[in-house]
């Protein structure tokens, strides 16, 4: 049974970012990703992919909705040439409260809205590779004019690849039919990817003939430190992750996956009550070990590579806490 190959998350300061990518690739890891939430990844990318040759780079994920495919395509295409072809552009819809309300962008129909941006990146994407004319036409967005001036110069490599970050069934199906890969959302268990994520992304792919090769990535909770205080404070952390995600009605389609759906409503309850300290009091030793590796660093590396063996062709841990850089480079490195 094959095993994932394991990537870097970095989540820090761009400016640390080309040291961290430069060490990752040293010991052999093989990726880093970045997510869109402090600070733009594609600024951290460019640094950390001028500094490597071959460690892959990726967006884990970009806010697709906060931006048009047009400034999404830009972005990108430069990251990609800039790292001689090796981005993975990973993009994720947000939920519609911060598309609306902090990007002040259009949200409607999210799956349908999602597959279409993909589309729409390619046509711009042939426009620049091949010189293809420019005339997408769809219901949400419509790009019709790109002049020599505005056009970039080919890639030797091609478009980046695009991987869409999905959780419940319309969004995996529109991953499947239309991208060439998916992200799993770290509240991710190993029967909730093998009996509801990968029937839907090959339910899609079916229905958009696709016969690609796809990869399927999977953010993954680990709980681990370098002695047993850490380890406890990390646990503590990745519960109080849980409660979190668990109170999401976005997520809510993983714990009912495992009937867990009392969870979803009680942790809801507490965010509304703004509770945010007592969340992790709801996850309990079951729920944990279901949905995160815990465990001192050798334990945790060996259960990031068996607890999506044979089911996800890459693995990147999601370490919610305080944890250092050199603390993640050391568990996957």
């Amino acid at each position: 049974m094959t095993t994932p190959t394991l990537d870097l998350a970095f989540h820090g300061d761009p400016a640390r970012v080309a040291a961290i990518a430069v060490e990752a690739e040293a010991r052999g890891v093989g990726g880093l990703f970045v997510a869109e939430a402090t600070h733009d990844p594609y600024v951290a990318l460019a640094l950390a992919g001028t500094a490597t040759e071959r460690i892959t780079v990726g967006t884990s994920v970009a806010v697709a909705l906060a931006r048009t495919p047009m400034s999404t395509a830009y972005s990108a295409w430069d990251v990609h040439r800039l790292t001689g072809g090796r981005l993975a552009l990973g993009l994720g819809s947000q939920i519609k409260p911060h598309v609306t309300r902090r990007y002040a962008m259009p949200w409607s129909r999210p799956a349908e809205r999602m597959a279409e941006y993909v589309a729409a990146l390619r046509a711009i994407w042939a426009s620049w590779q091949d010189g293809t004319p420019l005339d997408f036409r769809g219901d949400f967005y419509e790009h019709t004019l790109m002049t020599p001036m505005f056009s970039p110069d080919p890639v030797d490599a091609g478009p980046p690849p695009v991987w869409l970050a999905a959780v419940g069934p319309r969004m995996l199906h529109a991953a499947g039919r239309v991208a060439d890969g998916v992200i799993c959302h770290p509240l991710l268990s190993r029967g909730y990817l093998e009996q509801a994520v990968l029937p839907a992304v090959a339910a899609g792919r079916a229905d958009g003939g696709r016969d690609e090769p796809f990869t399927v990535s999977a953010l993954c909770l680990v709980a681990t430190g370098r002695d047993q205080a850490g380890l406890d404070a990390a646990v503590a952390g990745v519960r109080k992750q849980i409660g979190f995600y668990a109170s999401t009605p976005a997520y809510r389609p993983v714990l009912e996956h495992h009937g867990w759906s009392d969870l979803h409503d009680e942790a809801h309850r507490l965010t509304g009550e703004k509770r945010w300290d007592e969340l992790g009091d709801l996850v309990d030793d079951e729920v944990l070990t279901t949905f995160a590796v815990v465990g001192d660093l050798p334990t945790a590396r060996a259960g990031l590579r068996e607890r999506f063996a044979g089911l996800a062709d890459r693995c990147v841990p999601s370490m919610p806490y305080d944890a250092d850089d050199r603390l993640a480079l050391d568990l996957v490195g």
